[in-house]
């Protein structure tokens, strides 16, 4: 029997290695720059640091930057491919972050908030790989991003309000859900938003 050929599209890249934008340097050199306002780093540090921000080319050359300077939840890039858990309190991710192909999520009696609005997808297809237990999952997603629920549900609800396009991204809720709640959105659109859409369905 042959072995089939796996082409280089199908394979996926540690989300360390996603490739870093002109967008996510500026975001770097910026924390930086209040650290040598505020004396946390010196001149001498924030030359070289900077120099090594504008020379990067992935995301996980970027992160090693700012490790020391913000906590994880304030960091200018999030690349963490961990489980996100919520155990009777709330775990929120949001601001710039690598959404990893497969993302295992755990809400018992708990809350999960995932802002997908700045994040980066390490794959148009991306797996929720859920167990909520009496708990909620909470998503804010851009335009265009649609969101299917695949997974068991036993007594849960799902509130979904998007607004997807053909072909556009998906985020696939799967795993097990019981006594929980889904709800994902896309952002509030300003009153000028909408009343262009208005207008362009007129036409």
């Amino acid at each position: 029997m042959d072995t089939p050929i796996r082409r280089p599209a199908d394979r996926v890249p540690p989300v360390r290695d996603l490739r870093a934008s002109d967008a996510d340097r500026e975001r770097v050199v910026s924390v930086l720059g209040d650290a040598l306002a505020d004396g946390r780093l010196t001149i001498e540090e924030h030359s070289e640091r900077t120099s090594h921000a504008y020379a990067a080319r992935t995301l996980g050359e970027l992160t090693g930057l700012t490790r020391d300077l913000s906590p994880e939840e304030a960091q200018p890039i999030l690349v963490d491919d961990r489980p996100v858990s919520a155990f009777f309190g709330r775990m929120r991710r949001e601001g710039r972050w690598v959404v990893p192909v497969k993302l295992p999520l755990l809400a018992l009696f708990g809350t999960v908030e995932l802002d997908l609005r700045e994040a980066v997808l390490q794959r148009r297809h991306i797996v929720l790989d859920s167990l909520v237990v009496g708990g909620r999952v909470r998503l804010v997603v851009p335009d265009g991003v649609q969101v299917n629920v695949t997974g068991r549900t036993i007594l849960s609800t799902r509130e979904l309000r998007t607004r997807p396009v053909h072909d556009g991204p998906t985020i696939e809720i799967g795993g097990t859900l019981i006594l929980g709640s889904i709800k994902a959105r896309a952002p509030k659109r300003s009153l000028r938003e909408r009343v262009r859409g208005r207008l362009g369905r007129g036409r």
